[in-house]
C-alpha cells in the first residue's frame, strides 16, 4: 500500500495513492493519520485499505502533500553509507555507522520550499532512502530487523556544508530550518524488494541528474542499521531512519554545484516515487 498525508481545507487527511489518484480515508474507526496506522498495526492497515475503496478521490497532482509524520519521535540519519560518497568527501570507508539527528523543525513536505539560509551559500542535496519503524524494540537481531519496519519513504538530507564542517559533530549543518524534505508517500514493505534493496536512487537539480546509484550499494544494510541502533537505544513505532546518500553531491564537484534560489531539486527512488522541492532564499 502507498500512503500519504495531504492538506485539505486547513487540515491534513490520510490517503491511499492508487495510480494517479489518492483516495481519502476517514471515519468508522479508521486512523486519521499515518502515525495512527502505525500504532494500529495490521488491523489498521486493513481498515485503511477497505475505507479507500469508497473514499473521496483526488488527483495526486492536485493535492498539497503534508509531512508523512509531523513529529517523529526520533529522526536518525546515517552518514557515509555509500563507499564512493565517503571517498569523495575524503573519508575512509567506515567500519561502524555514523549517526546524527534531524529535528522536526528542519523538516518540510514535498512541494514546500527548501530554504537557503542567509548565513551561507553552501547548500547541498543528498538523496536518501528512509524507513519508518513500525514495531519497536531493543537488542533487535539482524535476522528479525525487517519485521520491525512499517514502510519506506524519501528524504533529501539538504546540508549547509560550511556549518557541517565547523566541528566534528554534523548537527548544525544538518538542521537548518527548511532543509529536510520528507515524503510524500510511505510505501509498505510488501510493495518492495526485501529491505528496499536493489532500487535505483537519484537526485536531479533543474532536471540534470546529479546523483545516480542503487540502494544495494549501501555499506551498512538496513538490518545492520536497526541492529546497531537497538544496541544502545530503544527504537519506537514512528521513529524514522534515513540511510545515507550516494556520491555526486554538490561539494565534491569542481566547482561546487551549490543549490540556489530558483532551483528545483528532485529525489527519486524506484518503486517509491519522487520528492520535489523548489529552493528559495531565506527572507
Amino acid at each position: 500500500m502507498k500512503l500519504m498525508m495531504f492538506a485539505d481545507g486547513g487540515k491534513t487527511r490520510l490517503g491511499v495513492v492508487q495510480g494517479e489518484e489518492v483516495a481519502a480515508v476517514a471515519g468508522g474507526g479508521v486512523p486519521e493519520d499515518i502515525a495512527g496506522v502505525i500504532s494500529g498495526g495490521e488491523a489498521a492497515l486493513a481498515a485503511v485499505e477497505a475505507a479507500a475503496a469508497g473514499g473521496e478521490r483526488f488527483k495526486v497532482a492536485d493535492v498539497t502533500p503534508a509531512l508523512p509524520l509531523a513529529h517523529p519521535g526520533k529522526f536518525i540519519c546515517v552518514g557515509l553509507n555509500y563507499a564512493l560518497h565517503a571517498k569523495e568527501g575524503g573519508h575512509d570507508i567506515p567500519t561502524y555507522p555514523s549517526f546524527f539527528p534531524r529535528y522536526a523543525t528542519s523538516l518540510v513536505p514535498a512541494g514546500a520550499n527548501v530554504i537557503r539560509p542567509k548565513s551561507s551559500v553552501t547548500l547541498d542535496y543528498e538523496c536518501e532512502l528512509a524507513f519508518i519503524i513500525g514495531k519497536g524494540g531493543r537488542h533487535i537481531s539482524e535476522a528479525d530487523a525487517l519485521g520491525h519496519v512499517f514502510g519506506y519513504t524519501l528524504f533529501n538530507d539538504v546540508s549547509v556544508r560550511e556549518y557541517q564542517r565547523k566541528t566534528s559533530q554534523w548537527t548544525p549543518g544538518k538542521n537548518f530550518d527548511g532543509t529536510g524534505p520528507f515524503g510524500p508517500v510511505v510505501v509498505t514493505p510488501d510493495e518492495l524488494p526485501a529491505g528496499a534493496s536493489g532500487l535505483r536512487i537519484t537526485t536531479r537539480v533543474n532536471g540534470e541528474t546529479m546523483q545516480d546509484s542503487n540502494t544495494e550499494d549501501m555499506i551498512f544494510t538496513e538490518p545492520n542499521i536497526i541492529a546497531t541502533l537497538s544496541e544502545f537505544m530503544t527504537l519506537e513505532p514512528g521513529d524514522v531512519v534515513a540511510t545515507g546518500t550516494p556520491s555526486g553531491v554538490a561539494h565534491a564537484r569542481k566547482p561546487p554545484a551549490w543549490m540556489k534560489a530558483g532551483d528545483v531539486v528532485e529525489v527519486e527512488i524506484e518503486k517509491i516515487g519522487v520528492l520535489r522541492n523548489p529552493v528559495v532564499d531565506e527572507a
